[in-house]
């Protein structure tokens, strides 16, 4: 009797659009899809990047002025925005750093959703709130309730406290912040756990899981629900 043909089906392939890819949970991302047929990045980015061993992604350069045709050309599912700059890179300029983290942020998002992507994984920060008195938790908050209404599918907003991983600006607030952050962990429970430190790598692997999610709606991620994201990567 002959044995029934066994057919395996195809495991789909994610295509993300990366911005923000030169950051530190950018190129978490990057590393993490080495290897993973699954898994299918494509960056957009104003200048080339260094990749890491291994990687074979595509990498779209154009002017921030012209991302959206670059979102549109990447045929991705998932737009993934790792963007952000810092209060001192901006200058110290109020201006300059909302033309990072919410202009150019709210734009990819648009972008996005004209090409007819079903998701939008945004990073953002612990404690962002909009009536915040911190203008960058302020700032933060804000661009969440914006993101809530460009009218994506489905909208994940993560909210990590201070991420750990080698970055190749040296930033020495946040280097003394990764040494004590051990401890400082050890004494918030509770509603402070949220405010805990997190790895980049961890992130990066909550985003792979949250690409596998279908509900449609708004989800806001903290630092519990990031971790258990992450065990759903694969």
């Amino acid at each position: 009797m002959a044995k029934p043909l066994k057919i395996c089906a195809m495991s789909k392939v994610t295509r993300i659009a990366l911005v923000g890819a030169s950051g530190l949970i950018g190129m978490s991302l990057i590393r993490l899809a080495v290897g993973r047929p699954d898994l299918r990045i494509v960056a957009v980015a104003r200048r080339e990047l260094q990749l890491p061993p291994g990687a074979r992604m595509e990498v779209l350069l154009a002017d921030p002025a012209n991302w959206a045709d670059a979102i549109a050309a990447t045929n991705a599912d998932v737009l993934v925005s790792a963007l952000g700059t810092t209060w001192k890179k901006a200058g110290k300029d109020e201006a300059a750093f909302r033309a990072v983290d919410e202009t150019l942020v709210l734009d990819c998002a648009r972008a996005a959703k004209a090409a007819g992507m079903r998701q939008m994984i945004a990073i953002s920060s612990v404690g962002a709130d909009p009536m915040a008195k911190n203008f960058y938790l302020k700032v933060k908050g804000e661009v969440e309730q914006k993101l809530g209404k460009v009218g994506l599918p489905r909208l994940d907003l993560l909210r990590p406290g201070l991420l750990r991983g080698s970055r190749e600006e040296l930033r020495p607030a946040e280097r003394l912040g990764m040494i004590a952050s051990p401890l400082l962990d050890l004494a918030l429970h509770g509603a402070y756990a949220k405010y805990r430190s997190i790895k980049a790598d961890a992130v990066a692997r909550a985003i792979v899981g949250l690409t596998r999610e279908k509900m449609a709606g708004r989800f806001v991620f903290e630092h519990d629900a990031i971790l258990r994201a992450a065990s759903r990567a694969g």
